[in-house]
């Protein structure tokens, strides 16, 4: 992955600095709005990190201690790491081989009486069954957090990922499709739960620094409850604020780059390429190939690639193989464990050119054919 970042956000980011507002300010506020707007959502609050604008999400539903929030093991550390800051205990449920997400069945193999929430990841920029795991849920009785951490740009049946999601977060890491450097979005619907992020995301003040400054009288602020400091900078939303501009021209030429991945891709046995839901459309954040059958393993694949100048990648990680969750004793994954074991991320970024990628699956060739 290389970040699409040019002349406009440079620019953007100086008029910010040259402004004298470089904290959370009035550039982080517009973001927050357009944003929301982009992705259906009533409200957006800019933090400093998906992992953060997780954490919160999980405050948010009031999970801890003695609590059970169930996860995919297949995702990025982060997504269990958010359960273990409220003290929750994570309960990794496996995933559909497709799509690499969780469904109502892993889910509902895995709850108790003690899940309060469910993380459910859009992986990679594929859409989970929106429908079908808000609906379960709701009839569960518990929470649903979206991770969307790759998901900008993706649609779930007909409307962007994010759109109707009770509370969902959202990354703007450089290796997403659209990037601040650092920084991460939570989305909600409902107005009180907008202002208690922003209060949460801010030491639990009452009235943010930027209304403060303000006021043309002195605002003397409460602080509510024990909260943390979880902000955005102006510098960070001026670069966003570009970077939406860019969005719909990137999700585009992202996927015109993964239908030539496919057919260039199709002729070779035993690789199986990552592909749209049939309710919904990736973005492509990661363009993943299952080996199946194929007659080189995965880490003689990413050797081979590397040697040639190719920047593979693993799959996605499982964390229930980390040493940090080495305490956790899941339920068999085996779906799970095959991804992670068997699948590999290839290049896919704005610079990428034809050639690039008939030299890529040309290594593939080779390799298939030994």
């Amino acid at each position: 992955m290389i970040p699409m970042l040019g002349e406009e956000e440079a620019q953007a980011a100086a008029e910010a600095v040259r402004s004298g507002w470089v904290a959370q300010g009035p550039r982080v506020a517009q973001f927050e709005q357009e944003f929301a707007t982009l992705v259906g959502a009533g409200h957006g609050v800019a933090v400093s990190s998906c992992t953060t604008g997780l954490h919160l999400a999980l405050v948010l539903l009031g999970a801890g201690p003695g609590d059970e929030v169930v996860i995919p093991s297949l995702s990025f550390i982060a997504t269990a790491n958010a359960v273990r800051y409220v003290g929750a205990t994570p309960v990794f449920a496996d995933v559909d081989l497709a799509t690499g997400n969780l469904t109502v069945e892993t889910i509902d193999a895995v709850r108790t009486p003690r899940t309060r929430a469910v993380i459910a990841v859009h992986q990679g920029g594929v859409p989970f069954d929106t429908v079908g795991l808000r609906k379960a849920a709701e009839g569960w009785g518990i929470g649903l957090v979206e991770d969307a951490a790759c998901a900008a740009g993706s649609t779930a049946y007909g409307q962007p990922a994010g759109a109707g999601a009770a509370v969902a977060a959202w990354s703007f890491h450089p290796r997403k499709v659209i990037t601040t450097g650092e920084g991460g979005m939570v989305t909600v619907d409902d107005a009180d739960q907008a202002a208690r992020l922003r209060r949460l995301r801010e030491h639990g003040m009452n009235v943010s620094a930027a209304d403060r400054h303000a006021s043309k009288q002195p605002v003397l602020e409460a602080y509510l409850e024990t909260a943390y400091n979880y902000r955005m900078t102006d510098i960070q939303a001026a670069v966003g604020l570009v970077q939406l501009g860019r969005l719909p021209g990137l999700v585009a030429q992202r996927r015109e780059l993964a239908a030539r991945y496919h057919e260039l891709l199709a002729g070779i046995d035993g690789l199986v390429p990552v592909r749209d839901p049939a309710y919904g459309q990736t973005n492509y954040q990661s363009f993943w190939v299952l080996l199946d059958g194929f007659p080189v393993g995965r880490d003689e694949v990413l050797s081979e690639l590397a040697a040639k100048g190719v920047s593979a990648r693993r799959g996605i990680m499982a964390a229930h193989l980390e040493p940090a969750y080495a305490d956790v004793v899941p339920a068999p994954l085996p779906v799970t464990e095959r991804l992670t074991r068997d699948s590999l991320i290839l290049p896919l970024h704005h610079a990428l050119t034809g050639d690039d990628q008939q030299y890529i699956v040309d290594i593939l060739r080779d390799l298939a054919s030994r």
